[in-house]
């Protein structure tokens, strides 16, 4: 789906016309249920025909984010538990489904060097916003250990190799929670399933040198109908972990 970009700061007329070409964002607003929106302070992706859902914006600095950097658990969290992350041991990741990028900076504030992988173009519009607000910034230290690539992961990974893939593919969600109304909504209007997710995971058995990590509500089947070979299970999820 083409996804119009408008910018409301006439100062910041340049950089829209540069994301445009980066991203191949159009300028007609046409019927398009998303728009990207370029405010003064930040990008923000907005759903037109449901304008009371409010912005999706990426925001490594305040807000939920960090919380969860202040209060979220460390290296007892189960994220970091599955990812191999221990005293000493910072493993390299990539993030192949990097979608706002909330993972990706909890494991670069443990210490993880991590190259994030988006293929949408509005949503790796997003992360680079956010990345770029947030250098000069308490967590600059943090965002720093974040590399975004914007592509495919298909394609991508062939070319990336770390320690560990991370990978968070779409699934359909039960929660009824305002969070998930809200940036699911507009995730699966602006993305839609991810009909080849099932084909990530030998692609990134190939791109990982220890292990796959792969997040999964806690009611979905394996990844490609795969039996992981361990998990590390929350409250609402777990975490499948298929050794390379």
């Amino acid at each position: 789906m083409a996804v119009p970009l408008i910018c409301e700061s006439p100062e910041r007329q340049a950089h829209a016309k540069l994301l445009r070409q980066r991203y191949g964002f159009t300028e007609v607003l046409a019927d398009s249920p998303c728009l990207l929106v370029l405010t003064d302070s930040r990008l923000e992706l907005r759903k037109t025909d449901e304008p009371k859902l409010g912005a999706v914006f990426v925001d490594f600095v305040e807000g939920a984010t960090a919380h969860r950097r202040k209060f979220g658990g460390g290296r007892g969290q189960a994220i970091a538990k599955a990812v191999g992350l221990k005293k000493g041991a910072n493993p390299s990741v990539i993030d192949g489904t990097a979608g706002l990028g909330r993972d990706a900076f909890v494991l670069a504030t443990l210490g993880c060097q991590v190259t994030l992988v988006e293929r949408h173009p509005a949503v790796a519009a997003l992360l680079e916003d956010g990345l770029a607000r947030a250098q000069g910034s308490e967590v600059a230290d943090i965002v720093a250990r974040m590399t975004l690539r914007f592509g495919p992961a298909l394609a991508l990974l062939p070319t990336l190799a770390a320690d560990v893939v991370y990978l968070d593919p779409m699934y359909p969600h039960r929660e009824k929670s305002a969070l998930v109304k809200k940036e699911m909504r507009v995730f699966q209007t602006l993305v839609g399933p991810d009909l080849d997710a099932d084909a990530l995971l030998a692609a990134a058995k190939q791109a990982a040198r220890l292990k796959v990590v792969v997040k999964r509500p806690d009611y979905a089947e394996p990844m490609a109908g795969v039996k992981p070979a361990s998990a590390v299970a929350t409250k609402k999820n777990r975490f499948d972990i298929y050794p390379s």
